[in-house]
């Protein structure tokens, strides 16, 4: 069973036997009232490369020469670095007597690739994807006392895997997906208890009109009793502020040991918008309680009002045309690979969002719960995709390959569905979308994403659209929106013939908007790391200034913000390696191109002037000004705040003040003064204007010097950009 990974589940009748658990499980629970347990620490590990361990009975008992470790963990770090094949992860736990005659669930947050699982030695499952929650029903396997876990995991490729091998890249003799395979348990593993029913997730929709939103949810709830059940099923919505602002109640019917669905509906008569730059987030939180009122279950899924729409080739957030930028980012570093922790992400999104991303993929496969909750948080408009890289037709046409894909890309959804943050799925990647068969399977993934969730767009990334010769593909007109990867510089040819390749996008696509879903200059053009990155500045700025020009490009996306590792794309000679493409490398350290990646992509402009009388400087007038809709990037920016700070020649405050932004789809204008600090005195000047988010959106540095500045009221101050 797929399980969402965003909701806070609560069981109070429970609570019994979790107080034991508390102490026995060491896991911190506030009141000891959450029902989640959790099982990331005190595990053992060790390959098994003549995949010898289910003959051998380790499903049953622990073998020698293994090693601790504690999840999320991924092998393809350190000695089994490029070790593919099967793996095996053991953990033992106690459970009190007292919780046995509650549903007891094991839950995986994500294991890579496929797995089968034990539990006291009888295997209870397996799951195939490397990147979305699954669970199963462990509590029939279970007995009071020490009980024991043992996953067994594969991480070879295959035709019909995802990711699988590219068999578009066959006749190169390098078959190799274009990133690391970090088999492993990489993400959280957890148990849950429930008694009577659960609420297995919530689906929230949102609409807007007249200045109202529509909140409608569907609540998904599971029976896990014996006997048939009525439960009432009650709903508040609290508002960005932390108030209660509606509130939804529905009964509801479930047979013993079935699964039912209710529909709740709630209306907010002047909501707080999400928006670019400006996540505002609503919580949604349900309480599922049995007849007697007692609560059963309890959860909690932020979500944004908000409204996305494309028209007449251009992307609409609330009304408002935007054109919006970013970049990708693979979940690996040199430390964690795929097995990232929260800190990890957390850092490279800070400094993603200080690129000024509001749009990316993100990647090629379903991202960390960590990753959503940012981008929901910051602003920021995703699209995420399942890895279907590189596949040729034949296994396009695959039924177990579509099969696969679509139990992944419905996993997806499931999870991820309410995050504010995505407006669109993509269902593959560079793969022979363009044929007869790949056509048919793009058409039967938007079926599907239609269906289960009829709200967002559906899209794919394709390369083939960019190279020589150019000719209109009959599946572009099948998608919502065209997204294309576009190595003018590389791959896709000369950097100049951007411009011929937008005329034909424009001729053949006349209904289309299109995003630029990769561009970038990767190192292997280039002779060493240091002219490879001095292209790829040139590179971008003369892309992005190309694709500012034509109105239909509605965003793009920078490949990529780190570099990753890889078997693909590497420097001659090498076989394994990080790929050199991003503004930072591996370990983070920056890149000249960070640097000129930043300056191009801010979404604002600040200049100012000096304000000098005769007695000498005196303060400055500063201007903000956001760009116009044919900007790329460009989009309405409020409550944003001008933060100034004026400093003498000795490092001395002089003055400091802030600014509110309250629109700026206007220049506002605002001065800052102090007491004159002499005639010969020089002047050290730094504006910053911070988003809603505390992301820094743009800003000047600037010098008084009195010998160069002569005695007029106001003059330009010749800005630095910082």
């Amino acid at each position: 069973m797929s399980q969402a990974g965003q909701g806070r589940r609560i069981s109070l009748t429970a609570m019994r036997a979790i107080a034991v658990l508390c102490l026995l499980l060491w896991w911190p629970m506030p009141g000891c009232a959450q029902a989640r347990i959790d099982l990331d620490h005190d595990w053992r590990f060790r390959t098994d490369a003549a995949d010898a361990g289910v003959r051998a009975g380790w499903a049953d008992a622990t073998p020698p020469d293994t090693r601790a470790i504690d999840v999320p963990h991924t092998w393809n770090i350190g000695r089994d670095d490029d070790y593919e094949g099967v793996a095996w992860y053991f953990k033992r736990f106690v459970i009190p007597a007292s919780l046995l005659s509650s549903h007891i669930e094991l839950h995986f947050g994500a294991t890579f690739y496929r797995s089968r699982v034990w539990v006291n030695g009888v295997e209870v499952g397996g799951h195939e994807g490397g990147h979305t929650a699954y669970g199963f029903d462990v509590g029939p396997r279970l007995h009071a006392g020490e009980n024991r876990i043992a996953v067994r995991l594969d991480n070879r490729p295959g035709m019909a895997t995802i990711p699988g091998y590219a068999m578009r890249q066959a006749a190169s003799g390098n078959v190799w997906y274009d990133w690391w395979h970090y088999g492993g348990i990489v993400r959280d593993v957890w148990l849950t208890a429930h008694d009577q029913a659960l609420i297995r997730r919530q689906r929230i929709a949102t609409r807007l009109g007249g200045g109202a939103a529509d909140i409608d949810t569907q609540v998904f709830v599971e029976n896990v009793d014996r006997n048939d059940g009525r439960y009432r099923v009650t709903a508040r919505i609290i508002d960005p502020d932390g108030k209660t602002v509606a509130q939804a109640q529905a009964d509801i019917d479930a047979r013993a040991g079935q699964s039912a669905s209710v529909a709740l509906h709630a209306n907010l008569p002047h909501p707080q918008l999400w928006n670019i730059g400006d996540g505002r987030l609503y919580q949604w939180v349900t309480e599922l309680q049995a007849a007697d009122g007692t609560v059963l279950d309890s959860r909690s899924d932020t979500f944004g009002v908000r409204d996305i729409a494309i028209r007449d080739r251009r992307l609409y957030v609330n009304g408002k045309p935007v054109r919006l930028s970013g970049l990708t980012r693979h979940e690996d570093s040199p430390w964690e690979g795929l097995a990232e922790s929260v800190g990890t992400i957390r850092r490279d999104w800070l400094d993603i969002a200080a690129l000024h991303t509001t749009l990316t993929r993100p990647v090629h496969y379903p991202q960390n719960d960590a990753v959503l909750d940012f981008a929901d948080r910051h602003g920021i408009l995703l699209v995420p995709e399942i890895p279907v890289w590189q596949f040729s037709e034949a296994q396009l046409k695959s039924p177990k390959l579509l099969a696969l894909a679509q139990d992944m890309m419905r996993e997806m959804i499931e999870q991820d569905g309410n995050h504010a943050s995505i407006f669109a799925w993509s269902v593959c990647n560079e793969s022979d979308a363009s044929t007869p068969g790949g056509r048919a399977y793009v058409d039967a993934m938007a079926s599907l994403i239609r269906r289960i969730d009829p709200g967002r767009y559906v899209t794919f990334a394709d390369a083939d659209i960019s190279i020589r010769p150019w000719k209109d593909a009959p599946v572009m007109h099948d998608v919502d929106f065209i997204m294309a990867n576009a190595y003018f510089g590389s791959w896709s040819g000369g950097g100049g013939d951007v411009e011929g390749w937008l005329d034909f996008m424009d001729r053949a696509y006349p209904d289309k908007m299109v995003i630029i879903s990769e561009f970038g200059y990767p190192g292997v053009f280039s002779p060493d790391a240091a002219s490879a990155d001095k292209a790829r500045s040139e590179n971008l700025v003369q892309q992005m200034d190309a694709f500012q020009r034509r109105s239909f490009i509605g965003g793009v996306i920078f490949w990529t913000y780190q570099d990753y590792k890889s078997h693909r794309n590497l420097w001659p000679g090498q076989t394994e390696g990080y790929v050199d493409h991003g503004v930072v490398d591996e370990n983070r350290q920056r890149r000249p191109s960070y640097f000129v990646y930043e300056a191009r992509n801010r979404p604002l402009s600040v200049t100012t002037q000096w304000r000098v009388d005769k007695d000498g400087l005196r303060g400055f007038q500063a201007t903000v000004s956001g760009y116009a809709s044919t900007h790329l990037p460009s989009y309405p920016m409020q409550g944003y705040v001008a933060h100034w700070r004026a400093m003498d020649d000795r490092g001395h405050e002089l003055a400091h003040g802030e600014k509110p932004l309250v629109d700026l789809a206007q220049p506002v204008r605002f001065e800052g003064a102090w007491q004159a600090a002499g005639k010969d005195a020089a002047v050290h000047l730094m504006v910053d204007v911070i988003s809603p988010e505390g992301v820094r959106a743009g800003g000047v540095t600037s010098d008084y010097h009195p010998l160069n500045i002569g005695s007029a009221h106001f003059l330009p101050d010749g800005n630095k950009q910082p």
